[in-house]
């Protein structure tokens, strides 16, 4: 594996497409002085430099071919339909980029190892990023589980769900595109499930309900590990937004709410954010939850300038580690959607 790769600091990162979600990824990070997007590519010049124009990004390409041969970037950020995962961050690999990926990083897990097999060939970084992993109150939450608050943990329920906008148009309705409440919504539990029990689970049962096109719109799961925990997992995109975790252990419980983006007052904060709530119990006799306080902000900056450390310090250990947590999600998110399909019990690989 070549590591010789130098990147500038701060982190220069190029945006690989023009989704709306990447509109809020510029907007969070622009104040950061760890990173810095530079440039931005789309499938036509015109639609690329309105994008430059209107988030303040210096450069505009009208190809992202063009932009993985920016060599004023060091990384790419890579907001695509899930379906296009894999293709884009394999190449981005090939050009020397560094990779910070939307979730879910793919469709399943022989994708998802094709895109860390070409990136440590080639020497760089790829990361999934789910936002809320690098929110403080998530790393709180790993710290009161480490020491032990809750006793061990014996079962997680976790669930997110929204009402999808425009869902004729929408992508999250189109199969083509790795659409469907599973790989949209789905994905954020399960990270949060293969966070709290350290490994993916022994086998799975999904049961769901499925939309006219053909993707999943709502999903309940069950998953089984070799130790007799369990974690149940639900996800819709037919119902009002939420997103809880219950997780239990021996000795007490912790319940959050583990939002991507957060802000310390619930209400008057420009872009919608707000207080991500965290309770913990500790003891097995009904006392009351204490409330954890953590710091707050946007999850797309803490994961960017996270990455920016990592790729800065070439923590290729920590890098492993985040893939060897995102390959047990893909080869879980997987199972379930063939548990679901066949409406039968999935063992996944040994």
């Amino acid at each position: 594996m070549n590591t010789t790769k130098k990147t500038s600091s701060p982190l220069r990162i190029g945006i690989l497409g023009g989704a709306n979600i990447a509109r809020q990824f510029s907007r969070d990070v622009a104040p950061s002085r760890k990173v810095k997007v530079v440039a931005v590519a789309s499938r036509t010049p015109e639609t690329a430099a309105a994008f430059a124009a209107a988030q303040g990004i210096g450069r505009s390409h009208g190809s992202y071919e063009a932009l993985l041969q920016d060599d004023g970037v060091d990384a790419i950020y890579l907001p695509l339909p899930n379906s296009m995962h894999a293709e884009w961050a394999i190449k981005a690999a090939a050009a020397g980029k560094h990779i910070l990926s939307e979730k879910p990083l793919a469709l399943n897990h022989a994708e998802a190892k094709s895109m860390f097999d070409a990136a440590r060939q080639h020497g760089v970084m790829l990361l999934e990023a789910y936002p809320y992993w690098f929110q403080p109150q998530t790393g709180d939450m790993l710290r009161l589980l480490r020491e032990g608050a809750i006793g061990d943990v014996k079962s997680v329920q976790a669930s997110f769900g929204f009402t999808m906008s425009n869902p004729q148009g929408n992508i999250r309705n189109n199969p083509a595109l790795g659409g469907g409440a599973l790989l949209d919504a789905g994905s954020y539990p399960l990270s949060l499930i293969r966070l709290v029990m350290g490994c993916a689970p022994v086998r799975v049962m999904a049961d769901a309900s499925w939309s006219n096109s053909g993707v999943d719109i709502s999903m309940s799961c069950t998953l089984l590990y070799a130790d007799g925990r369990r974690a149940q997992m639900q996800c819709a995109m037919d119902v009002g937004i939420h997103r809880f975790a219950s997780i239990i252990g021996s000795k007490g419980a912790i319940s959050t709410e583990f939002l991507n983006h957060t802000h310390d007052v619930a209400g008057g904060h420009p872009y919608g954010y707000v207080p991500s709530q965290m309770r913990v119990r500790r003891g097995t006799a009904p006392i009351p939850f204490e409330d954890v306080r953590s710091g707050t902000g946007s999850g797309f900056r803490f994961a960017a300038e996270a990455f920016a450390k990592v790729v800065a310090a070439k923590d290729f250990a920590a890098i492993d580690r985040a893939a060897a947590a995102s390959l047990d999600i893909a080869a879980t998110l997987e199972a379930l959607a063939l548990s679901a399909k066949e409406g039968r019990a999935v063992d996944l690989p040994a």
